[in-house]
Formats: structure tokens, sequence, C-alpha cells
């Protein structure tokens, strides 16, 4: 029979594994109802008509990369996305050769994809930073490059949400 201060360290030891096994490491993103995007963190900051542009463009990006995994009944796909960066950008990355990185312009998606039941919990969750050269929206100097920068990070943000969600 094991002493008493090795059972109630047995004990504790069980109840902080079991912290890690809880539900939101149980779920998988295998199955969803659908896909929502919630920008209010980002428009609470000010991001106003950007804020609306990106939930448009991720929302059809998320729905292109999961449309395979809708199902109806399913807990729901919501992505929070917490920063959006546009770096100024004017036409050069700014690295030399030879350098080892930096010196490139970046933009940056910060976010965190939930699957929220019906009842409105949260299931599982996983954060997730994308970034992008910010050449990626074509020439610097043609006024629509910025919005479509945005476009780049919402499709490049839920492509890799699709390789890196968890599925049975």
């Amino acid at each position: 029979m094991p002493a008493p201060g090795l059972k109630a360290l047995s004990a504790l030891l069980a109840l902080g594994l079991g912290l890690f096994a809880g539900p939101a490491g149980a779920q998988d993103f295998g199955r969803i109802g659908g896909v929502s995007v919630d920008v209010r963190p980002l428009a609470a900051y000010g991001g106003g008509p950007q804020a609306e542009a990106l939930r448009a463009d991720l929302t059809a990006a998320l729905r292109q990369a999961f449309g395979d995994r809708i199902v109806r009944g399913a807990p729901t796909l919501v992505v929070r996305v917490s920063g959006l960066s546009l770096n100024p950008y004017a036409g050069a990355q700014g690295a030399s050769r030879g350098s080892f990185g930096g010196g490139g312009v970046t933009d940056y998606l910060d976010g965190e994809a939930l699957l929220v039941g019906r009842d409105g919990a949260v299931l599982a969750r996983h954060p997730q930073l994308s970034a992008l050269p910010a050449s990626s929206g074509g020439a610097w100097y043609d006024p629509a490059s910025e919005r479509r920068r945005v476009a780049a990070l919402a499709e490049h943000y839920a492509a890799w949400l699709r390789r890196q969600l968890p599925t049975q």
C-alpha cells in the first residue's frame, strides 16, 4: 500500500495531467458547422474599414479552405483577429546580398482559431500568426496595393490554418 504522501502526490500529478487533456485538447477541427470572423479586437484600435475588408476576405478564404469540412450541426470555426500590421513599403526589400535575414519589410496577421459549440462554449483554440512580404500586394505605387496585401494575408492565414488545425 502506498504511503499517504505518495498517494497525495499521485493525485496531484493526475490532476495536473488532466488539465492538459481538458476539453480544449480533446476536440479536433475535422468537422465544422461554419466559419465566422471576429475583427472587433482589431476594430477597437481604429481598424474601421480595413478591419471590415479583412473580415470579408478572411471569411471567403476560410470558406474556401474548409469547405469540405463543413457539416451541419458541428461546432463553428471562429477566427478572432487580434492584430493586422501593414508595414510601410516603398518598392525595395532592403536586404543586401549576403545578409542573414532582416532588412525585409513584412506584413502580419495575428489571431486565434476557436472551435465554438452551439452553447457558445469554446471547445478548442489554436493561435496563429501569419507573415508575408509587404510586396505581396504588387507594385507599391498602385493605390490598390494595400487592399491586395490585406487579401493576400487573409488567404495565407486561411491556408496555413487548414494545414495546422488538428483533425482525427
